[in-house]
């Protein structure tokens, strides 16, 4: 193996009201939508986008809304919880801060590391707040909710879980050149790059969970980084060449993605970092028009019909909101 990934480049999840999407990921969490697109292969639908302040590989969370969409069933098979990383002591701000907004958020996990707090999104998608001790050097998104002493810094880790683990953890090591760095007793923490939050995956083995149903509040995939698209097709061909059922080079606009399922189940997307949200748009407008593709432009009028009105808080674009 001669590709191996930097750590996590987003996470895509499934939603059902946009607006509701929107405030609670704005508002709530504090991040900035960077990029309002449409779904490219069902462009009746949304592709929203949110991170840091230019959307950041490592910052993102993105979704797929579909109002009235029935709910899912968080199980085996799925990256069933998507954390980020704030400061450490600041959980008790986020606790007062969710309860704000009509969100019950409660501290899970404190040990000596690292301390954890649960939320879940208006559709039930499990996000949990990860404080270290350890330094995050990644700059927040200032946000009018949220200031940056609490601020989410990126994203921390991901859970992955299957009915069993050995043969998710191999493909991690052998094929996206991740390592282990703690096993405890039926949960393994791979580290991938330097370790630092935004690079470490969990997966948790269990044979009693009941396979996920992917719908409303669940992840649709997860996608790791490569810096560039000659490193990505490198890859691609590896991956190919070991028998993995692995996509075509498929062209994102803001980024090149290919997609496989490993063998638990979890369906993988490597994404190359570049070019970036700002090819369509100034760093200072990101998320407030719609962007579309040049192969969709010319359906415009008709998708601009078919979505859902939406309204994005003037503190996502603070200094263009007037």
């Amino acid at each position: 193996m001669t590709a191996t990934t930097q750590g996590l480049h987003h996470v895509t999840a499934i939603a059902g009201d946009p607006q509701k999407n929107i405030d609670f990921y704005i508002t709530g969490l504090g991040l900035r939508l960077v990029k309002k697109t449409v779904n490219f292969d069902d462009p009746g639908t949304y592709h929203l986008y949110y991170g840091d302040e230019s959307g950041r590989p490592g910052s993102l969370m993105t979704f797929f809304p579909w109002r009235g969409i029935q709910r899912g069933r968080i199980g085996a098979g799925q990256s069933t919880s998507t954390a980020f990383s704030v400061p450490a002591g600041s959980l008790g701000w986020w606790v007062d801060h969710f309860a704000s907004v009509g969100a019950e958020a409660r501290i899970t996990s404190t040990s000596s590391s690292e301390e954890r707090l649960l939320v879940h999104d208006p559709d039930g998608l499990q996000i949990e707040l990860v404080a270290t001790h350890e330094h995050d050097p990644r700059d927040p998104w200032d946000s009018a909710s949220v200031p940056a002493e609490h601020a989410i810094r990126g994203q921390h880790s991901s859970v992955l879980t299957v009915r069993d683990a050995e043969q998710t953890i191999a493909l991690m090591v052998g094929d996206l050149g991740m390592r282990v760095v703690e096993t405890e007793g039926n949960r393994t923490r791979l580290a991938a790059g330097d370790g630092m939050p935004g690079a470490l995956v969990d997966v948790h083995s269990s044979n009693l969970v009941q396979p996920g149903l992917t719908a409303g509040g669940t992840v649709h995939h997860i996608a790791f980084r490569v810096p560039d698209q000659a490193t990505q097709q490198q890859w691609r061909d590896e991956l190919a060449s070991k028998g993995h059922r692995v996509t075509e080079i498929l062209d994102r606009q803001y980024f090149t993605s290919i997609y496989f399922r490993e063998p638990g189940g979890v369906l993988f997307e490597i994404a190359t970092d570049t070019p970036g949200f700002d090819i369509d748009e100034p760093l200072l407008e990101l998320g407030r028009s719609l962007k579309l593709p040049p192969w969709l432009e010319p359906s415009r009028e008709q998708i601009e019909h078919a979505v859902i009105p939406i309204t994005v808080p003037d503190e996502n674009n603070p200094e263009v909101a007037a």
